[in-house]
C-alpha cells in the first residue's frame, strides 16, 4: 500500500507542477478600466468568449455578445450581468454563417450604438458542411468576421484608439492555403481538422494585412492563441474518440477562463499598439510559423475574402 500511495504522491506532484507551469498559462494583469468603451465580442454567450465577456464587462466595459442563438446568449448576458454587477451587457443575433446575417447586425449596431471601441472576432466552429457557396469552417472562422470587420472599421475609426483582436490557434501551423480551393466542402475527421487548420491560418494572415491597411488610423490589430482550451469546438468529434478525448480533455486543455486571458490582455492591455499585426501567445507576442508571416499570400487572401463576401465583382 505504501509504495502505491508514494507512486500516487509523485503522479499528483508532476502533474501539479505540469498543470500550472504549462496548461494553465499566463494571466492577463492589465486592470485598465474600461468604462465608456464599447465592445463587441463574437461566440460571446458560451467558453472562451463568454469568459473574455465577463472579464470585460468586470473592467466595466459595455460588451455585446454577437451570438446566433438567441436563448443562450440572453442566457450568457443575465449570468454576466449577475456576476459582473455591470448591467450594460446585451445580446444581439449574429450568424456567421450567413453573409446577410452579418450584414443585418452591423447595420443595427452601427444604427444603435455610437461608438465603438475594441471587436473580438471569437466565435468558430470545427465541423465542415455548405453554407453560402463555402465551407461552413472557413466561412464562420474567416469570411463572416472578414465582412463584419470591414462593415465596421468606419465606426472603429471614429472611436480610435480602437482595436480588433482576432481569436486564431496554432492550429495555424498545420494550415494550407490553396486560393482556388477554399470553396470546396470537405468530408470527415481529418479533412475538418485541416479545414479548420486552414481558416486558422487565415486568421493570422488576415490580422497581418489588416494591420498594415491601418496604418495611421489608431486602430490596432492582434491575433491571439488561447491554448488548447476545454470548449464546445470539440463538440463535433466523431464519437467513436469521445471516451478517449474526453478526459485528456479535463486533465491537460485549459478551462475557458484561462483561455480568455490573451483575449483580454490584447484588448485591454496599454502600450501593445506598436505590435499591430502581431501574434500573440500567453499575453506575449511570438512569432507563427512561417507561412503565416507571408505578405504576399495575406495580400492574395485578402483580395479572394472581397470577392467571396461581395465587396468587389
Amino acid at each position: 500500500m505504501a509504495p502505491a500511495l508514494l507512486v500516487l504522491g509523485l503522479l499528483l506532484g508532476l502533474y501539479t507542477l505540469l498543470y500550472y507551469n504549462c496548461i494553465k498559462g499566463v494571466k492577463c494583469r492589465a486592470h485598465t478600466s474600461l468604462r465608456g468603451k464599447t465592445v463587441i465580442i463574437t461566440g460571446g454567450n458560451t467558453g472562451i468568449g463568454k469568459m473574455t465577456a465577463l472579464a470585460l464587462a468586470q473592467r466595466r466595459a459595455r460588451v455585446i455578445l454577437a451570438c446566433r442563438d438567441r436563448a443562450r446568449g440572453e442566457s450568457a448576458v443575465y449570468d454576466i450581468r449577475r456576476e459582473s454587477g455591470n448591467s450594460q451587457v446585451l445580446f444581439m443575433h449574429l450568424d456567421l454563417a450567413s453573409l446577410d446575417s452579418v450584414r443585418a447586425f452591423a447595420e443595427t449596431f452601427l444604427r444603435s450604438e455610437p461608438r465603438l471601441d475594441v471587436l473580438i472576432n471569437n466565435a468558430g466552429v470545427g465541423a465542415d458542411g455548405r453554407k453560402g457557396g463555402s465551407s461552413l469552417v472557413f466561412q464562420v472562422n474567416h469570411l463572416g468576421h472578414f465582412l463584419l470587420t470591414h462593415l465596421l472599421l468606419e465606426r472603429l475609426m471614429r472611436s480610435a484608439p480602437s482595436r480588433v483582436v482576432i481569436v486564431a490557434s496554432s492550429a495555424h501551423r498545420a494550415g494550407r492555403i490553396d486560393l482556388e480551393k477554399l470553396r470546396e466542402p470537405v468530408e470527415g475527421f481529418l479533412q475538418n481538422f485541416q479545414a479548420y487548420c486552414t481558416s486558422k491560418l487565415a486568421n493570422v494572415l488576415y490580422a497581418r494585412e489588416l494591420a498594415d491597411r491601418l496604418e495611421g488610423t489608431h486602430v490596432t490589430c492582434y491575433a491571439v492563441h488561447p491554448g488548447i482550451v476545454n470548449t464546445e469546438l470539440f463538440r463535433y468529434l466523431p464519437g467513436w474518440l469521445r471516451p478517449l478525448f474526453v478526459p485528456i480533455s479535463w486533465l491537460f486543455f485549459r478551462d475557458p477562463a484561462d483561455g480568455a486571458q490573451t483575449s483580454l490582455y490584447c484588448a485591454s492591455q496599454e502600450g501593445i499598439e506598436m505590435f499591430s499585426g502581431r501574434y500573440f501567445v500567453d499575453c506575449q507576442v511570438k512569432d507563427p510559423w512561417p507561412q503565416a508571416r507571408d505578405d504576399a499570400m495575406a495580400k492574395k487572401l485578402w483580395e479572394v475574402s472581397e470577392r467571396m463576401v461581395g465587396l468587389v465583382a
